[in-house]
């Protein structure tokens, strides 16, 4: 197949690349840049005065936007909860124009989202049939991304909401902050330890957009987490097991609420959420629980994760 990527240069986006290519897809990236074209790989510029990015691509088989500023990075002030959010309305929005001019039209469009769009809670189990919005930046952020994807639903093309949970990976993601204080023999606790961290190994994540895109009868929210998720204290020791390092250094709410501000709701609360659509499916997890996940990530040198 022929797959566009938004958002290719990113933490998912290069492993979704590498993954395409192994499997033996053509993928294009729209980059701002433009770098020169590697292998398999094209790069077409977008989102720059006086490109037409459609009469490069011609046609494709799926769309997959995972475009947008990292709500990972820097502190969440107005300025930074801006970026993240125009970020992401505007790719979109520009990647439904391109659509409705290609030449022959992609069968379906994977847009990135978020469980965040759920409300932190420490008893509710959320699935993607949960209606329940929480009523916060990132909950609207996620909430009006999935509404400007949805318009491409009106053309008849297929559209997948893929509902991220805590990505985790070796070079990226939330996993290289969380282990670090392990690793420094400072790990502990984080706040209450009572809330849930719905995780999903990186792999699993390019696995499952793939997974969508050949399964035709996927549409609408899918949330992506491995089906084990835990809470934050049993997280933090099992990162300590894996490291061999204890666990011992609590670091309570107030202390992150300091240094991270609005942010730190991000490992202060969590959701409980159940990859229900992709177990329904068939989808296999290589990763199903969160030991073998860690080891992987935190110790097999080998892994290209």
């Amino acid at each position: 197949m022929k797959l566009v990527i938004a958002g290719g240069s990113g933490f998912i986006g290069k492993k979704l690349t590498n993954f395409l290519l192994e499997k033996g897809h053509e993928v294009v990236i729209l980059s701002r840049t433009a770098p020169i074209p590697s292998g398999k790989v094209s790069y077409v510029k977008w989102l720059t005065e006086g490109t037409t990015p459609e009469d490069e691509i011609k046609s494709a088989d799926a769309f997959i936007n995972l475009a947008g500023v990292s709500i990972n990075q820097g502190r969440w002030n107005k300025r930074h909860q801006k970026q993240i959010y125009d970020s992401r309305m505007k790719a979109t929005e520009e990647l439904i124009r391109i659509i409705n001019r290609l030449e022959v039209r992609p069968r379906v469009l994977i847009n990135a989202s978020a469980i965040g769009i759920y409300p932190a809670s420490e008893h509710t189990i959320y699935t993607e049939d949960s209606k329940e919005i929480a009523d916060d930046f990132l909950a609207k952020t996620v909430q009006d991304w999935e509404m400007n994807a949805k318009q491409v639903e009106a053309e008849g093309i297929r559209t997948v909401f893929m509902r991220f949970g805590v990505v985790l990976g070796r070079d990226g993601g939330a996993l290289p902050l969380m282990a670090l204080p392990y690793k420094l023999f400072a790990g502990g606790t984080v706040g209450s330890g009572k809330q849930w961290v719905s995780w999903v190994h990186v792999l699993d994540v390019v696995r499952a957009i793939l997974f969508a895109v050949e399964n035709q009868q996927l549409c609408g929210p899918v949330n992506i987490t491995a089906p084990a998720p835990v809470r934050m204290k049993e997280f933090g020791q099992t990162i300590g097991s894996v490291l061999h390092r204890p666990h011992w250094l609590p670091v309570p709410s107030f202390a992150m609420k300091l240094v991270l501000g609005q942010k730190s709701a991000l490992v202060l609360e969590g959701q409980n959420v159940d990859p229900g659509i992709l177990k329904r499916e068939g989808f296999e997890f290589s990763y199903s629980t969160l030991k073998p996940a860690l080891e992987d990530l935190l110790i097999n040198e080998k892994s290209i994760q």
